[in-house]
């Protein structure tokens, strides 16, 4: 965890692969509760220290989360999220090899419906009117390409379960690392190759414009793209 901005209200982080943003049945500690310590320590609190959880990731994935200082703060990026005024770009590496077809370089909407197994911790593409099944919007676009690596931007319109590695997976092939959608082996550190990369909103207190970009996983397949 590496804090990208903070002020009075809220505190953005960068998640690392493997830290969870809520208590699972692992029993690992969440990540906000190794950001109240450090708001602790940081200010020297005698009392608790509020922190309120405004959206998640998944384990696997790396990048950006913002979290709320404020129940102020809270209760308003909470409807942010919601009416979705916040906008998330996320960057994902699909292994070229893999792909069934080339990712358009102009931006390309993908829309499917998509049915979660609950047992599984698993969505599906289904078919429109499949009972349970949720539209699921995003656009994406080819950013770069190495040897062995198509670098794909990814902008969610909806936020259904395990939307970005369902489609990416359906449409062109899984995402690198991600064994659940496909992938046939797993990075080393267990995380998968799709990282939250770049914030935008309203501050929900002073309304200024925040806009935080947050640096790509240590993971060595990354650094190819450093500057992108």
């Amino acid at each position: 965890m590496t804090v990208l901005y903070e002020d009075n209200h809220i505190i953005i982080v960068n998640k690392a692969a493997g830290e969870i943003v809520q208590g699972d049945k692992t029993g690992d500690t969440p990540l906000p509760e190794i950001i109240k310590a450090y708001l602790k320590g940081k200010y020297a609190k005698p009392g608790n220290v509020f922190l309120g959880v405004a959206h998640r990731l998944d384990r696997p994935v790396s990048g950006i989360v913002v979290f709320a200082k404020t129940s102020k703060a809270l209760s308003r990026l909470c409807e942010m999220f919601k009416k979705g005024t916040v906008h998330k770009t996320y960057h994902a590496l699909l292994p070229t090899a893999a792909l069934r077809r080339p990712v358009p370089v102009d931006k390309t909407a993908l829309e499917h419906w998509i049915w979660r197994n609950e047992k599984q911790n698993k969505s599906y593409v289904r078919s429109a009117g499949t009972q349970g099944a949720k539209q699921a919007l995003l656009d994406c676009r080819h950013i770069a390409s190495s040897e062995r690596y198509t670098l794909v931007e990814v902008n969610l319109h909806t936020g259904r379960h395990h939307q970005i590695r369902c489609q990416l997976s359906h449409t062109f092939a899984p995402i690198h690392g991600d064994l659940k959608y496909g992938a046939p082996r797993s990075n080393p550190d267990g995380s998968i190759c799709l990282h939250a990369r770049h914030i935008s909103f309203e501050h929900p207190v002073s309304h200024q414009l925040i806009s935080v970009t947050a640096p790509y996983p240590t993971l060595g397949i990354w650094r190819f793209f450093e500057s992108e």
